[in-house]
């Protein structure tokens, strides 16, 4: 594995452990909620952008030898990716920031630690996406560059930053010292690159269904910023915030992948 591929594959959870440092930084215990929901909606932007630019129209791209059927490994793909995570997230046990009762399966875990798998659930896709694009990156797939593997990862990256804090800032309000909430963010971001490895590792495999495996991880995004991230951004008293942020972080990773790519 080349060292352009293992940094590539880095950059989201230097993200993420970035962002969960702020706990150090941060004089207070817990995040403004206007913030908050601004830093949701920025994320959320990034995910739709990147799941549209960097995965669906690369995965019907490379189906173009289907002709007006070119869209149908995307299809198939996304609606797969919904349903994963539809799946993970009846059994994972978990809890959304502000929420009082877990889903999942029922469980004696501590409140800290379903609000950390919370995050992790939804960064199980972002580390697929990463190692899907690289494995097409490494097996010289000429549809994915290195730029535009590399914008991916840094438009995830981005995002990661406010998630990172996101999750360490509320566990500190928890009760958790500084230096637990931040293992404890940095910890949730490292599904990504442990799956972006292990895709990476698999890529022989994984090329010749290439068009459904990124239209997956495009429906797996998709999945966490509907069901999770927009209902956070919105909830409470009525704030334009969120949603101005969620354009700012889908012009910003729409930007990085026409540049970049």
């Amino acid at each position: 594995m080349t060292t352009d591929i293992l940094s590539g594959i880095l950059i989201p959870f230097a993200g993420t452990s970035l962002g969960a440092a702020c706990v150090f930084v941060m004089r207070r215990n817990s995040m403004n909620r206007i913030v908050q929901k601004a830093l949701t909606g920025f994320a959320a932007g990034v995910m739709v952008a990147a799941s549209i630019w960097s995965l669906l129209i690369p995965a019907m791209n490379q189906s173009a030898e289907l002709g007006k059927l070119a869209f149908l490994p995307a299809a198939v793909g996304f609606w797969l990716g919904i349903l994963f995570l539809l799946f993970l997230d009846h059994i994972i046990p978990h809890l959304h920031m502000g929420a009082e009762t877990a889903e999942g399966l029922h469980t004696q875990l501590k409140r800290t630690t379903m609000l950390v798998l919370a995050v992790t659930l939804h960064n199980i896709p972002e580390g697929m996406a990463v190692g899907v694009v690289y494995a097409g990156y490494r097996m010289g797939n000429g549809d994915i560059t290195a730029m535009g593997a590399f914008a991916l990862a840094l438009g995830i990256a981005i995002q990661n930053l406010p998630e990172g804090a996101i999750i360490s800032m509320p566990l500190r309000s928890e009760g958790m010292s500084k230096g637990k909430a931040f293992i404890c963010g940095v910890l949730s971001g490292i599904v990504e690159p442990i799956g972006a490895l292990l895709t990476v590792a698999a890529a022989g495999f994984i090329v010749p269904v290439l068009p459904y495996l990124l239209s997956f991880a495009a429906g797996a995004m998709i999945y966490v910023v509907v069901e999770e991230l927009i209902p956070e951004m919105s909830e409470g008293a009525h704030s334009n915030v969120g949603t101005l942020l969620f354009a700012a972080g889908f012009t910003v990773m729409m930007m990085l992948d026409v540049a970049l790519g």
